[in-house]
């Protein structure tokens, strides 16, 4: 396979701007939250992009290869339209330099198909995945099938999460969790520029730390977010991704994830794990109303970054 160019994303303080500006997505019609027969919904429609031009990112993420397509006007409006998620068990150090070239060749060869261009394609390493031992490897390997990798840290994931999630009219008021395999990043802006705190994530039953010195930290960060952004949490991640998809209404946008205590306990590790997270996360700060965005995803964020 020939070579595709991606512009190198620089470690954080040389990178592009984070902030979110004009990059969030314009607002078509915005409602408070309703309250349907069985549930409360989440009334929101962003402003669809007029023209524009396909992107394509893969992510090389904790617990495996996910790769995303958008459609991205000149005013930063964009709409997913498609998304593979796929398990390399990349942060078990169990992906094969064959799971690799297949994954990417794979992903690569349809995103192709698709209709996006091969200099819009960008490969992102996300910060949990940096921690696994078989990270490097992973990155050489893709080097030396020719691509550029593109290392976030936590910091500049959650601010491309922000970027992608948090819709304009709720930027003074609401906050980000983005709950992954290695880490939970919790973010929000102030006056447009992002603070993003990291904490654990929902496999940290893998380390040798104490589940009550975990959800310890998690509700220290959580009690950072300013008291004026706690009316509405913005949720994505795995386990967030779990508790939404049986309340999920038809192809609903968002949705309202029950409380914490309303969950059945899960049989999983990591599910268990997760829904503790989500439950220090509500008790810290008080927040009522998590909401899942079935479409956003960091990597997103920041492909609203490139040109």
């Amino acid at each position: 396979m020939s070579r595709i160019e991606t512009s190198v994303f620089a470690r954080r303080g040389s990178g592009p701007s984070t902030g979110l500006g004009a990059a969030a997505p314009a607002v078509v019609s915005v409602a408070a939250p309703v309250a349907s027969a069985s549930r409360p919904t989440f009334a929101y429609v962003p402003a669809a992009p007029v023209g524009g031009k396909l992107k394509g990112v893969v992510e090389l993420g904790a617990s495996g290869f996910n790769s995303f397509v958008v459609r991205v006007d000149a005013q930063h409006n964009w709409k997913l339209e498609k998304a593979e998620f796929g398990n390399s068990l990349v942060l078990e150090n169990m992906a094969s330099d064959d799971d690799i070239r297949r994954g990417l060749k794979s992903y690569i060869g349809r995103m192709l198909d698709f209709g996006v261009g091969g200099r819009d394609i960008h490969f992102v390493v996300s910060s949990g995945a940096t921690t696994a031992a078989g990270t490097q490897h992973i990155i050489e390997t893709l080097k030396a099938l020719g691509y550029v990798v593109n290392v976030v840290t936590p910091e500049q994931e959650g601010s491309y999460g922000l970027r992608a999630t948090v819709p304009p009219t709720f930027a003074d008021k609401a906050f980000l969790v983005d709950i992954g395999s290695a880490n939970t990043k919790i973010g929000w802006l102030d006056h447009g520029a992002p603070t993003v705190l990291n904490t654990y994530g929902s496999k940290f039953y893998q380390q040798p730390t104490p589940e009550t010195t975990v959800l310890a930290d998690v509700k220290a960060k959580a009690t950072e977010v300013p008291a004026d952004h706690r009316t509405t949490c913005f949720v994505i991640g795995g386990v967030p991704f779990e508790l939404a998809k049986p309340l999920r209404q038809g192809k609903e946008p968002y949705t309202v994830l029950k409380p914490a205590a309303d969950y059945p306990q899960p049989d999983g590790a990591k599910a268990k794990a997760g829904q503790a997270i989500y439950a220090a996360l509500a008790e810290a700060t008080g927040c009522q109303q998590f909401v899942f965005n079935w479409d956003a995803n960091f990597t997103i964020g920041y492909l609203l970054t490139k040109p």
